[in-house]
């Protein structure tokens, strides 16, 4: 197994890697890429975030046929989810470190072999598919609607009843392989939710999410119709469907595998303040609630061909799929992310 692993400050990793591992400074991580390698590691200790972004990006574009992954010995990155969703193949936490024992070749085989499914199946966003022929490809994710001029959206707190406008609808669930009533007590079953809830509630309102309509089985946020805050949305959706696992045991605190049901849709709505929607009447929320309920899928996020171009990032792309025509309307699905075997 060849394993190279650039560094600054190496005197650590040694204890963790095994006695093989060859080394290199960050600076030579340009010239080094195209040697000849199973694996690569970037240690990113005593990195500022636009030293570790610069990084990253020369990574991406140098190793594009190899597996990387990250080596964080100080805990400096929040959200170790986002370095996979960046086309990491590991991530080697803090921990690690804490109790020094050496790494199993084990766990490069797993994050190599994992890496070559990616690939395979299209979802990292490098691959491109190659039975998608160029028409087709231009189409992907394409509804001919033009995203809307920036509209100038006065915050929830001083929208006016009765205002209309167009907003982004994104309705909200969570299911088990089996319907978790069945599973869990009602009371507790209530309490799941509201930690789902919760969750989505400190993700979504960095970008003006408002948790509009909630059943206490499902939800519905609206988002104001600015590019930046649906870009940001649809990764967060993205990146709970990847980590749901983890989010069930850490965050939801329950062992029963729950996966997350979004979709997404734009319309325009007549605003009533939250509590107060009991009079809506609304063909944008009647059809969010219809593809979410009945269409979307467990593990996926489906969008309408009412959102308009342009607001699903283009590196993201490739990560949907045509999944036909529901109620009139064509939808994307996103791609079924699933991980045949765990990392060590």
């Amino acid at each position: 197994m060849n394993v190279l692993v650039f560094t600054n400050k190496d005197t650590l990793i040694k204890k963790i890697f095994p006695a093989k591992t060859q080394y290199f400074v960050l600076t030579k991580i340009r010239e080094c890429l195209s040697k000849d390698a199973d694996i690569f590691y970037i240690d990113i200790a005593g990195l500022s975030d636009a030293e570790i972004k610069k990084t990253l990006d020369i990574i991406k574009k140098g190793a594009i046929e190899t597996p990387w992954g990250i080596i964080d010995s100080r805990g400096i990155i929040k959200d170790p989810a986002a370095i996979f969703f960046e086309g990491a193949s590991d991530y080697i936490g803090s921990h690690f470190f804490k109790d020094p024992k050496k790494i199993v070749t084990k766990r490069f085989d797993n994050a190599i072999q994992w890496y070559k499914k990616l690939k395979a199946t299209s979802i990292l966003p490098d691959k491109i598919d190659k039975k998608t022929d160029n028409k087709s490809k231009s189409d992907i994710l394409r509804t001919g609607i033009k995203f809307p001029a920036a509209k100038n959206f006065p915050g929830w707190k001083k929208m006016e009843t009765g205002k209309t406008m167009p907003f982004f609808l994104l309705y909200c669930s969570m299911q088990g392989k089996d319907p978790l009533d069945s599973r869990v007590e009602e009371k507790a079953l209530s309490q799941i939710y509201n930690r789902f809830v919760n969750l989505l509630n400190s993700k979504l309102k960095k970008w003006d999410g408002l948790n509009w309509i909630d059943t206490g089985n499902d939800c519905l946020f609206l988002l104001p119709p600015k590019q930046d805050c649906v870009e940001a949305t649809i990764k967060d959706c993205l990146r709970m469907i990847i980590c749901a696992p983890l989010i069930s045991l850490e965050t939801l605190m329950i062992k029963i595998p729950v996966n997350f049901v979004f979709a997404l849709h734009y319309g325009t709505i007549s605003y009533k303040p939250p509590g107060k929607t009991g009079t809506v009447v609304s063909d944008a929320v009647n059809a969010v609630y219809h593809l979410g309920a009945k269409k979307a899928q467990p593990g996926r996020l489906t969008i309408s061909s009412e959102v308009p171009d342009g607001s699903v990032p283009k590196s993201l792309e490739d990560c949907f799929v045509d999944a036909g025509v529901y109620e009139g309307r064509k939808i994307w699905h996103s791609k079924k992310f699933s991980y045949e075997k765990p990392w060590v």
